[in-house]
């Protein structure tokens, strides 16, 4: 099972950045796919999830109304969309996917905003 992150980079505050996770090796429809970050000194935090159909999502409080997370079955992918980016958003995201005891991650990918 491969997990890999895509889209990571340096943005300045107020800005967007589109991640995407393509998943390889696994039934990615029958995964919930989850978004989670870590910032310098943090521990490793949940961003977003998206349930295996995608009706279903959820939201870390400091992200609601500026990410939004949503999948491509077909496409063995999911993305999270970021938006009014702030300096606390910098850290490394990782993707995971879970099915049970399941359980993938990606390697992740950096976001720093600053300006």
């Amino acid at each position: 099972v491969h997990l890999v992150e895509l889209g990571g980079g340096l943005v300045q505050p107020g800005g967007s950045l589109r991640l995407s996770c393509i998943a390889s090796g696994l039934t990615f429809s029958m995964y919930d796919m989850n978004w989670y970050r870590q910032a310098p000194g943090k521990e490793r935090e949940l961003v977003a999830r998206i349930n295996r159909a995608g009706g279903s999502t959820y939201y870390a409080d400091s992200v609601k109304g500026r990410f939004t997370i949503s999948r491509n079955n077909a496409r063995n992918t999911v993305y999270l969309q970021m938006n009014s980016l702030e300096p606390e958003d910098t850290g490394v995201y990782y993707c995971r996917a879970q099915l049970g005891v399941h359980d993938f991650w990606g390697q992740g990918t950096q976001v720093t905003v600053s300006s």
